[in-house]
């Protein structure tokens, strides 16, 4: 693939295998050619793994933090549920929205919270906001763990990113959407690999075996769930389209 932006004639030039594309520089269509490669090129130069959430490392892109908290404030969920802890930096930004709101809690699993992480995010302020559960997130003693922290009736909205592989995902999906509420999601987080997949550090079987096929797939065998980006609650803009690491990632209760 070949990009040239020429600003002296106006435009940018796409050229792939599918021939070649001419659209004005300053165009809707320009800034998405271009986002879509600064994200798959910072993928690869670990641009998430530069940001804290109040002295946590949060290993997300930061648009994607944003669009989140859009949906959270809007849906006020009871629980927030996250497949995934690392250093805890997610966890620690959800804690801080339901603080801020002074509504919501946060339930992390993930098959091995290290004791440097644990210990860092036990001692933190916004821990009495978290619970943590260690285990598989798809072994079903800990689905049940997980099941016991929502109380009936309560809105959940829940966010997958553990083992981004399509198997891992799809299981995840089928264990975790029973517990979604209606009108709230399920988030197939970071499905960039698709993207990434060419780069120096991603691999060539990622273009199938990714988030995002696990969401289309289950949307596909759930008529309860669509794939739907939330709307963006402020515009002014010509744009529709997430600068994103989550592709395809979000599913909607319907039903």
């Amino acid at each position: 693939m070949k990009l040239t932006l020429d600003y002296d004639k106006g435009t940018l030039v796409l050229e792939d295998k599918d021939g070649s594309r001419t659209v004005p520089a300053f165009s809707r269509e320009a800034f998405e050619i271009l986002s879509r490669e600064w994200v798959r090129i910072g993928w690869n130069e670990k641009y998430p793994y530069t940001f804290s959430w109040f002295g946590r490392p949060v290993i997300q892109l930061p648009e994607d933090m944003i669009r989140i908290q859009e949906v959270i404030y809007r849906l006020k969920p009871d629980v927030i549920i996250e497949t995934g802890v690392a250093h805890g930096g997610s966890l620690v930004f959800y804690a801080s929205l339901c603080k801020a709101m002074e509504h919501g809690r946060i339930v992390g699993i993930d098959i091995e919270i290290r004791p440097h992480n644990r210990r860092a995010i036990e001692a933190h302020p916004l821990k009495p906001y978290i619970t943590l559960i260690e285990g598989s997130s798809v072994d079903p003693a800990i689905v049940d763990q997980v099941k016991a922290q929502v109380r009936p009736g309560e809105r959940v909205l829940i966010l997958l990113d553990s083992n981004h592989t399509y198997a891992h995902v799809l299981a995840e999906l089928r264990a975790y959407a029973p517990m979604v509420s209606v009108d709230s999601y399920i988030v197939a987080t970071d499905g960039v690999m698709i993207d990434a997949a060419q780069t120096p550090r991603g691999k060539p079987e990622w273009t199938r075996d990714n988030p995002t096929r696990a969401a289309q797939d289950f949307a596909a065998e759930n008529p309860a769930f669509m794939v739907e980006q939330p709307a963006w609650p402020f515009n002014e803009s010509q744009l529709t389209q997430n600068i994103t690491h989550w592709p395809g990632a979000w599913l909607r209760r319907l039903k």
